[in-house]
């Protein structure tokens, strides 16, 4: 059988958006699973944060509210901690009504550890724990970060990256519109960072 060569462009570029985004076998599963898209209700939720408090998708009706997908050992997602993006993006729109929680799907992930975590970043959005991955792949989460916005009806209005890592927060200006009573004129971008890692098929 001739073998075939197939090309593969960029393969010298260096950079931490490639080497944390390319698809690997969590990305494609989580795809393949996909529940949530734009313009239609998201999935419901119910999980506990680091305290044991469950919070549930419900309890916010009427509402916006943004899910930030974590993982303090992926140096994507705790780079956007640690120059504040994620917090004062959600500063900014806390006194708007928008509920931000963090959801930390990576199967080793401890909630002592994550308590932890949000105290040296200062995280004041609860960081709730979806070991089995179930939320997750609801919502087809791929990447830490991965962001999602539901609208004041409980429809999810976008999904993507956080921002474009040139100055252009996708997120706030889907909030800025939802909150204008417009649609999101960007509903999805490509998110960027580490795979989300899931736990493991037995």
């Amino acid at each position: 059988m001739r073998s075939r060569v197939i090309p593969i462009a960029g393969v010298c570029v260096i950079s931490l958006t490639l080497l944390y985004s390319g698809s690997t076998a969590e990305e494609k599963a989580a795809a393949e699973t996909k529940k949530a898209k734009i313009g239609e209700p998201a999935p419901p939720l119910a999980l506990k944060d680091c305290y044991d408090k469950t919070f549930t998708l419900a309890e916010f009706k009427g509402k916006t509210v943004v899910l930030e997908w974590i993982n303090q050992n992926c140096p994507i997602s705790k780079g956007c901690h640690e120059k504040k993006v994620m917090q004062d993006t959600y500063k900014k729109y806390a006194d708007k009504g928008v509920v931000w929680l963090a959801i930390d799907s990576t199967y080793t992930a401890k909630p002592e550890g994550n308590r932890v975590y949000a105290a040296q970043m200062g995280l004041a959005c609860p960081i709730l724990h979806d070991p089995e991955g179930t939320v997750g792949k609801a919502y087809g989460a791929t990447n830490t970060p991965h962001m999602f916005v539901i609208d004041k009806a409980g429809k999810l209005a976008y999904e993507g990256a956080i921002d474009d890592q040139a100055g252009k927060n996708y997120v706030a200006a889907a909030l800025d519109e939802l909150l204008a009573g417009k649609a999101v004129s960007k509903p999805e971008t490509k998110p960027y960072g580490c795979t989300v890692k899931y736990k493991p098929a037995k």
